[in-house]
């Protein structure tokens, strides 16, 4: 038996998060209920977005890669046809929308290349 929580508990889990935070959360995509990976895609709603993908390279510690590069946000475009190509291969990925202003996105889990939180505001 796995010890890893069933994914569609854990998106619940983000999704009233990001909720309680004051931003908006959207399952745009359902996948596998209980193995399915989660693609996190962060709208700051000025044209620019950001997506959190489950890391490769993760051993026993769910992490994610912020993507296309760690601390940026690219045109919205660019991400949504990230997330049309990661959907293409895996019919088991859910995807997460968010959009907040400030562009959090609200993971727990650690986001590789992420710089430590100052701003206890800025990513609860």
């Amino acid at each position: 038996m796995s010890d890893r929580l069933p994914t569609h508990i854990w998106v619940d889990a983000l999704v009233r998060r990001v909720n309680f935070s004051g931003a908006s959360a959207f399952i745009v995509s359902h996948g596998d209920k209980e193995r399915g990976d989660v693609l996190v895609k962060v709208a700051r709603l000025d044209g620019t977005a950001a997506a959190f993908a489950p890391s490769p390279m993760m051993s026993e510690t769910r992490t994610f890669d912020w993507l296309p590069a760690a601390g940026e946000f690219v045109e919205e475009s660019m991400v949504d046809d990230l997330v049309s190509r990661r959907r293409s291969y895996d019919s088991d990925l859910w995807v997460i929308e968010i959009e907040d202003t400030m562009g959090r996105h609200f993971l727990t889990e650690p986001v590789n290349g992420e710089r430590p939180v100052t701003d206890p505001e800025r990513n609860p």
